[in-house]
């Protein structure tokens, strides 16, 4: 059973992370099923444009810490959502953890209602926000991106947007989002296609020449012993050892 739910509507192809349970977790089948879905309307001329969202009140609660891809499929997801040759926009109205903003940052638009939330939790379980650097850094406020994945804070919306996470916040996300969705089905596919490549080339060079150091960083920061006291600790709802 996939764990991506697939809806059409004139040519916009909604995918939702449909893994209620765990919090659409990146989990090794939802990054697999992700690919697939996002590989099928890569190839599918129907399709002009990809919205991402998702079901449940979270967006994406970052890796799946019981059943997690190997950082190898997390950088392939990306890069396809960047190189995919149609827009693809993010529609959140719910929390958004860790991996789940390296997935915010690689779509083209990203807009959330005001009752979502987002951090950068990777340093309060012994890691850090290692490949979804790969979007995240060319495209967000670096000093922002220092106090956030530094602290691991909570932040919202407006802040999000702030510091060019979002694109665009609203009280009615779909609203919001209704002039976008509109000027991309007025769009040429080409033309989409090509302002696209422009927009993201500055970003694919960053997967070029880091993709492989941040790979090695991430595997090797999961298998220490910090981050499975931090990763214990989550599971067991408690502090972890080093917390003051």
């Amino acid at each position: 059973m996939t764990l991506i739910g697939r809806t059409r509507a004139r040519g916009v192809e909604t995918l939702s992370l449909d893994s209620v349970d765990t919090r659409n977790a990146l989990s090794a089948a939802l990054v697999g099923d992700l690919a697939d879905a996002l590989a099928e309307c890569g190839a599918d001329d129907g399709v002009r444009a990809v919205v991402l969202t998702h079901t449940g009140g979270t967006f994406c609660a970052g890796a799946d810490l019981r059943e997690p891809p190997h950082p190898d499929a997390v950088v392939a997801l990306l890069r396809q959502i960047v190189e995919l040759e149609r827009p693809v926009v993010a529609r959140v109205t719910g929390h958004v953890r860790a991996g789940g903003l390296g997935l915010l940052a690689a779509c083209d638009i990203a807009a959330a209602g005001t009752g979502a939330t987002f951090a950068f939790t990777e340093v309060r379980i012994g890691v850090a926000p290692a490949v979804i650097s790969l979007p995240l850094v060319p495209r967000a406020d670096p000093r922002a991106l220092a106090r956030y994945y530094l602290t691991g804070e909570r932040f919202d919306a407006a802040e999000a947007a702030r510091i060019g996470l979002l694109t665009l916040a609203g009280d009615d996300v779909d609203a919001a989002l209704a002039p976008v969705l509109d000027g991309l089905r007025r769009s040429s596919p080409q033309g989409l296609a090509e302002t696209k490549r422009l927009l993201t080339a500055k970003v694919l060079e960053t997967f070029d020449q880091e993709a492989a150091d941040l790979t090695a960083l991430s595997a090797r920061l999961f298998a220490s012993a910090q981050a499975r006291e931090g990763m214990t600790a989550f599971l067991d709802r408690r502090d972890a050892a080093w917390v003051l």
